[in-house]
């Protein structure tokens, strides 16, 4: 991980770690840089966090990253965004995000070991295995925080039966099922979830539909969709199953941490979740 940072005119008199607070670097992040040899220069020399800068000082910031998943150069998924801070992968339908008991050396987090060696795996959002589209990948802690609280995602899915409403909210709390660690549920003892939705199009028993969610719930659209009656395509769990899962995470929109605002848009979900009439 490499950081540069220009001093601004209104950061002039401060110390390099009053600077560093201000561009939302963590107590821990900081920490971990004054222990890396050469992990904050100043104009050139070594620099510590007590130092008074000046407009126009360069600070260089410097962390190695030392764990990663094994590398598996052979898995297949798009990149469409991808800078010194993050890569966006269009990820594939049936390829996990995290490796598990039964994945091993298939998930996302592999193919980011082939592409980005040595980096820890930090996704900033995450889909299911089933579930196509963006998942952001940061290269470094800090970018975990900075894009983490400024990602907007919009999901878009087909729906076995059509809502009661053109567009409206999913106000249900969602739960673990009693005697399962994979499947939810909506009960009145579970978490707060919110899923908003619109419906773009719908024909013969069908709406193709996007979503806004509120909160992070696991299964949360799946759940919400089946809880109200119009459970997603292709969802073994909570509907009839039968093909792929129709679930699409098309868009993401996020800050980086030099302030450029970015938007990315799954080119899975623009060829197969553009208009309900072309999914027969």
């Amino acid at each position: 991980m490499r950081y540069t940072l220009k001093v601004t005119r209104e950061q002039h008199g401060k110390t390099v770690g009053d600077i560093l607070r201000l561009n939302g670097w963590s107590h821990r992040l900081i920490t971990s840089l004054k222990r890396t040899d050469g992990g904050i220069i100043r104009n050139g020399e070594h620099a510590r966090t007590v130092d008074i800068c000046a407009e126009g000082d360069e600070i260089v910031l410097t962390r190695e990253d030392r764990s990663s998943p094994v590398p598996n150069p052979d898995l297949k998924a798009d990149v469409l965004y991808e800078d010194g801070c993050v890569i966006v992968f269009d990820k594939p339908s049936g390829m996990p995000t995290h490796e598990s008991m039964g994945h091993r050396g298939d998930a996302l987090s592999n193919l980011f070991a082939a592409r980005c060696p040595g980096l820890t795996f930090r996704s900033i959002n995450r889909l299911d295995r089933e579930t196509c589209g963006c998942v952001a990948v940061a290269k470094d802690p800090h970018a975990v925080k900075v894009i983490a609280g400024s990602i907007k995602k919009v999901y878009r899915g087909i729906s076995c039966g059509i809502p009661p409403e053109v567009s409206g909210r999913i106000d249900a709390p969602i739960a673990r099922e009693r005697e399962s660690v994979i499947t939810r549920c909506v009960r009145e003892d579970g978490k707060p979830s919110v899923t908003d939705y619109t419906v773009i199009e719908q024909a013969d028993g069908r709406a193709l539909i996007d979503f806004d969610l509120k909160t992070g719930r696991t299964h949360q659209i799946r759940v919400h969709m089946a809880h109200i009656g119009c459970p997603l395509e292709g969802d073994s769990l909570y509907g009839s199953g039968g093909g792929a899962l129709r679930l699409c995470c098309r868009e993401i929109r996020f800050t980086l941490p030099d302030g450029k605002s970015t938007v990315c848009r799954s080119e899975i979900g623009l060829r197969e979740f553009a208009h309900l009439t072309k999914q027969d």
